[in-house]
């Protein structure tokens, strides 16, 4: 009989962390158990393919959730595994799910953790918990130095996504494309990318842009890019589709732990300039373009190299597919994630 896991997403926008949990979902009776899922209703449209799920107000930056309480505990779950977008947001969900059932939090991107009483009452909610996975050093770093929790209940499980067996050739237009997926927030460093697009138009560089994602900050975004060749296309339900029709990505963040949707666009082999934040450069190698975060003509410059030999362009890709291939597959993050949910639910440490 298959051990019961309920997934708690207390999200207010669709993003990399509610894309993570789908490759989960999607894994879980192979690895021997039984899911279910209990969402917030923002994002709750999402996993609709996903049963079965319960959809509860959002509790993010609330003191309590007796909503989300009662709802895990209708569940009956063997293990509660509570998706942590940061350390501090989503609190109210780390202390519902801990009076259910032993828990596991999956957090992907460190931040704020406040001070003094504040970090007190987070660090003990986080030192209750029976595992806690992240994807980069810089979460794990955190861990164990602001909130205490103990050096063998924290495991760095890289993440994953769906690798096909071959690439999609690239595209052969006249004008390359450069694309960006993400939410449009200061986070992604989108406003980095538009500006430089300006200093390559200004060079006469020939290229198009084009950024998928919704957020707060789109209007600002629209308004930087007024006059140049930058299009802002709305939130991307399929994200493959999107990728197969570049010339090449750019994910210009300033802050991140390891994005899903650069995983992505190597997994479908288009050649890749990012910034070096969290877990990134060590997730790339040598197969990924690599600059500082925040430095526009560090940007514009590493752009410019690929849009003026497509030749590079494609080794760069083939070199993105494979590592991804060998490193960055979801199936193995499953196995590695299931694994220390087997050992939370028997009640032993991770390592």
């Amino acid at each position: 009989m298959s051990s019961r896991v309920t997934f708690v997403v207390d999200s207010d926008a669709w993003g990399g962390a509610e894309v993570y949990l789908t490759h989960l979902l999607r894994r879980a009776q192979p690895n021997g158990w039984a899911p279910s899922i209990v969402v917030a209703a923002p994002v709750a449209a999402g996993f609709s393919d996903f049963t079965p799920g319960t959809t509860v107000p959002l509790a993010r930056h609330r003191d309590a959730a007796p909503e989300l309480r009662c709802a895990i505990a209708d569940t009956r779950p063997d293990v509660v595994v509570v998706n942590l977008v940061d350390p501090g947001s989503n609190a109210a969900a780390l202390a519902a799910a801990l009076a259910v059932a032993p828990t596991v939090g999956v957090l992907h991107l460190s931040g704020d953790t406040g001070t003094g009483a504040r970090r007190e009452r987070l660090a003990a909610l986080y030192q209750r918990l029976a595992a806690v996975l992240t994807p980069s050093l810089d979460g794990r770093r955190q861990l164990l130095t602001e909130l205490g929790v103990p050096a063998e209940r924290v495991e760095v499980v890289p993440n994953g996504v769906d690798v096909p067996a071959a690439p999609r050739p690239l595209p052969r237009r006249a004008v390359p494309r450069i694309g960006a997926l993400g939410r449009l927030t200061d986070q992604k460093g989108f406003d980095v990318l538009i500006d430089a697009v300006r200093i390559l138009v200004g060079r006469g560089v020939a290229l198009e842009v084009v950024i998928g994602g919704a957020g707060r900050d789109e209007a600002l975004l629209r308004c930087a890019a007024q006059g140049l060749p930058v299009d802002f296309c709305g939130f991307v339900r399929d994200a493959h589709a999107f990728l197969a029709d570049l010339d090449l990505f750019c994910l210009p963040s300033r802050r991140e732990s390891m994005p899903l949707a650069l995983l992505e666009a190597m997994a479908e082999g288009r050649p890749c300039v990012v910034t070096d934040v969290g877990a990134v450069a060590h997730a790339v190698g040598e197969d990924a373009v690599v600059v500082p975060p925040a430095d526009a003509p560090a940007l514009a410059d590493a752009l410019a190299v690929l849009l003026a030999d497509p030749r590079r362009r494609r080794v760069l890709g083939g070199r993105a597919h494979r590592r991804a291939s060998e490193r960055l597959d979801a199936a193995l993050m499953g196995r590695r994630t299931y694994a220390v949910l087997d050992r939370a639910r028997a009640g032993v440490a991770v390592r």
